[in-house]
């Protein structure tokens, strides 16, 4: 089967053969019919994350179950599935609790999941290690729906944890309208009531996001007329919650400077920004969190607002053998929405 596979750090990623997988006891094979092309496989192939090569890349899947391991009896083959993408240990506290994404033992994985270290879905076929990290797609398209697992499951799970704080008289600004960021806006116009500003620094984005619902955006590539423009909006209050989907050091800066007190700044982008901190800056009473994709109850969560029309990923379909070339168009900013390979 044709596949994207990663081969070591600093090298493009390669176009090969390679052998199609068989489920071993407690596995799934699945027949792969869109793989989610995110910004994170950048830093894969860039920098040193710890993972080993050379294993298939993709981490952003949903297809149609091709095969059933022994002891698998609660899919049959045919169902319509996405695959829950970060994967651990299984057995620990945080996992049974269905957040594998905190797992306790991911050090010693050796993976952070499919296409994270272990074979992902930018391939033909894709083996899932364990039935558990299978969730149903009922009628969702698989191809409209692979970014569901990841582009919509991290905000899902950032967004969810803030939500106390996002009351009506509550202003929220996220930073950055790309894979994340344009589902997102979408989710919190699902809900919450607060009040939202969408920010970035291409004017095409923020028509997207326009397009989107969003009423109020600012272009933040000037980061003292931005900062001016978000204060205009919260008055002095300040933001409540602060979704940075970039994390560089301008868009972490920014949203120090519009942060209010008693709030929270959520930085997701792995842009390599640093929240410096002094008296009263961040403000007093705000909460700084990191959070990293989300629970497979969360997904699910995800998925039924995807079946009920609230939330939907912009897909632009690209066939497997396009992908170096996608993952160019993705370094220069020329996806809108989620780039999705068909193999």
């Amino acid at each position: 089967m044709k596949a994207v596979r990663f081969v070591a750090i600093g090298r493009p990623a390669e176009i090969v053969d390679a052998p199609a997988p068989r489920p071993g006891p407690g596995q799934v094979v699945i027949k792969v019919a869109g793989a989610g092309v995110c910004h994170s496989d950048l830093h894969i192939l860039d920098e040193d994350l710890g993972l080993k090569g050379p294993f298939i890349l993709g981490h952003e899947n949903a297809g149609h179950i091709a095969a059933l391991g022994q002891g698998v009896s609660e899919w049959k083959e045919g169902d319509a599935v996405a695959v829950y993408g970060p994967w651990g240990c299984g057995r620990c506290h945080t996992c049974q609790t269905s957040a594998e994404n905190y797992c306790e033992n991911h050090a010693s994985l050796g993976t952070m999941g499919g296409g994270l270290g272990s074979d992902g879905g930018m391939a033909e076929y894709m083996r899932v290690p364990s039935s558990r990290l299978l969730v149903p797609l009922g009628k969702l398209d698989p191809v409209a729906a692979a970014p569901l697992s990841d582009a919509a499951l991290t905000p899902y799970h950032a967004i969810k944890a803030a939500l106390p704080l996002l009351t009506p008289d509550a202003s929220v600004v996220v930073i950055g309208i790309g894979g994340l960021g344009h589902m997102a806006v979408q989710i919190l116009q699902a809900l919450s009531p607060a009040r939202l500003i969408a920010g970035d620094i291409d004017d095409s984005k923020l028509e997207h996001a326009r397009k989107l619902g969003v009423k109020h955006t600012v272009n933040t590539r000037d980061a003292d007329a931005a900062a001016t423009a978000i204060a205009e909006f919260t008055g002095p209050r300040g933001a409540t919650v602060v979704l940075d989907f970039v994390g560089a050091q301008a868009t972490v800066d920014l949203g120090v400077r519009v942060v209010g007190r008693n709030s929270r700044l959520t930085v997701v982008g792995l842009g390599g920004g640093v929240v410096n901190y002094a008296a009263n800056s961040p403000p007093y009473g705000c909460q700084v969190t990191v959070p990293y994709w989300g629970s497979r109850t969360e997904l699910m969560e995800v998925i039924a607002l995807a079946a009920a029309g609230r939330i939907h990923a912009e897909v632009e379909t690209f066939p497997l053998d396009k992908a170096v070339e996608v993952y160019q168009r993705l370094r220069e900013g020329k996806i809108r929405g989620r780039a999705v390979l068909k193999p």
